[in-house]
């Protein structure tokens, strides 16, 4: 693994790419992997590297230990009003600023770059996800969760409505009946619940959760056109916020009428015509069309 690692500090989140695959790996697991500012300026980072190398087709997030992530690492506390700033949270501001005259959500800052992503994202859900490390699962694209993992949007337990984008995502995924039972009584949900509610992709035994995902994120990386793949994970959730199906016309005129004279189509075509595994020559983010709007957008000022 190549440690995010900086001075004085001990790395919180490990990245590594191995062929196609870019793996980012959460290494708390004596703390139950629990989110600091730290480790999200690092989530940040990893996120941005793997994003922009043009050599990885898929990201695969995963977590060291028994749990995924418990949440906010309640030692270090929440930044607030009247609390002196320690360093690693005065960095952050510095770097990602307000919004609305206060700092922004450290959680809903890595939700929010995974939503951005122009690659598929893939996680690996053991244990417990909860806080913000639920929150996190969300704009993934495929979520591979453990038989007997419990996955808690506790916030309000916790004297917090939300965070990490969780008001904006669950009711969108799940519906607003099911985000409301969750949030408001703040319980861990099972895994069949999860699934039941359509959270999770796929529920496994804990001891096959790392293999599945892994084996999804190498059939996403092999089989499919990597800029494909990114404009459609980037339209399927882009078109969520749309009123009308004309908007997605629109652009998907422009991905069929620029895309069929491309070499992905034609890579596409003439394996499927001589019965082999594509080799799709494009790459992302360097032959990512620029006419496809970027989700969630640019920040509002």
């Amino acid at each position: 693994m190549d440690d995010a690692k900086r001075v004085g500090e001990v790395a919180q989140v490990a990245v590594e790419v191995a062929g196609a695959i870019g793996r980012i790996v959460l290494t708390r697991p004596e703390r139950g992997n629990a989110v600091t500012v730290q480790s999200c300026v690092e989530l940040v980072d990893a996120l941005d590297r793997l994003d922009g190398d043009d050599e990885v087709a898929v990201i695969l997030l995963q977590a060291q230990g028994r749990n995924f992530c418990v949440g906010a690492d309640l030692e270090e506390g929440f930044q607030s009003e009247g609390r002196a700033w320690s360093p690693q949270f005065t960095a952050f501001v510095e770097r990602f600023g307000l919004v609305d005259g206060v700092p922004r959500d450290p959680g809903g800052v890595v939700t929010l770059r995974i939503a951005a992503l122009r690659k598929p994202l893939v996680v690996a859900v053991q244990g417990a996800a909860v806080g913000a490390g639920a929150s996190m699962l969300l704009p993934c694209d495929i979520r591979v969760i453990a038989d007997d993992a419990r996955i808690g949007f506790v916030f309000a337990k916790r004297g917090i409505a939300s965070e990490s984008l969780a008001s904006w995502l669950l009711p969108r995924v799940v519906g607003p009946t099911r985000a409301l039972d969750w949030v408001l009584t703040g319980r861990l949900v099972p895994a069949a619940e999860v699934e039941a509610a359509g959270l999770a992709t796929h529920v496994v035994p804990r001891e096959d959760v790392l293999a599945r995902a892994e084996a999804i994120a190498v059939q996403i990386a092999e089989g499919t056109s990597r800029v494909a793949a990114g404009v459609a994970r980037q339209l399927i959730w882009g078109m969520l916020g749309e009123q009308s199906p004309w908007e997605a016309h629109r652009i998907e005129s422009q991905v069929v009428w620029q895309a069929a004279s491309g070499a992905d189509v034609a890579e596409g075509v003439a394996s499927f015509l001589e019965k082999r595994a594509p080799q799709f020559p494009l790459r992302v983010p360097s032959d990512y069309p620029d006419y496809v709007p970027p989700w969630p957008g640019a920040r509002p000022m």
